[in-house]
């Protein structure tokens, strides 16, 4: 692209990122978040959150976490979405008591859960096999007006039939 005048610009750049990261590239992908702001392309959200949600997915928490202390020392919009890449991540990383705070914190950052950071939740205390805190979950969704989607249903089931309490598995599905 530069060879013919061209500039790669934030789009460009984050296709680039998005894509490393998805063929499990993610080292590469952090180079080039680098080398786009050293070109004077500042990255925007979207941006962040594609390389941050690379970063956990291929298992590079500690560059994941330097991303996001950087996206809050710069004030970036650390909006509902960066949230639930965060919390997903602490996750699956085994780090649960760490997003159960993150989610816990939501509302004083201004934000509020939506159904994907509940069935995020949800999936972790199933994981955790704290069902009954993941049924709370689910009667709370209900109250505040954030709907159960399809995942939310699917997600509690398959928890509890992977702490074999099948009796509740099927008394949800009805």
């Amino acid at each position: 692209m530069s060879n013919n005048g061209m500039i790669p610009n934030v789009v460009t750049y984050t296709t680039l990122i998005g894509g490393f990261c998805r063929v499990g590239r993610p080292k590469i992908a952090l180079e080039l978040f680098h080398e786009m702001r050293g070109c004077g392309q500042p990255p925007d959200c979207q941006t962040c959150a594609i390389l941050l949600d690379g970063l956990f997915k291929n298992l590079h928490f500690p560059e994941a976490m330097t991303l996001f202390q950087e996206m809050e020392d710069k004030r970036l919009d650390l909006n509902i979405v960066i949230y639930n890449i965060l919390i997903d991540g602490m996750c699956n990383a085994g780090k649960f008591m760490i997003a159960r705070e993150l989610f816990n914190t939501l509302s004083t950052k201004g934000l509020q859960a939506n159904v994907r950071t509940c069935n995020i939740m949800i999936k972790g205390l199933c994981k955790e096999g704290l069902l009954n805190e993941a049924m709370e979950l689910l009667e709370k969704m209900d109250e505040s007006g954030c709907s159960p989607d399809h995942v939310t249903y699917n997600t509690i089931i398959q928890g509890f039939l992977q702490h074999n309490e099948t009796s509740w598995a099927v008394n949800i599905s009805r």
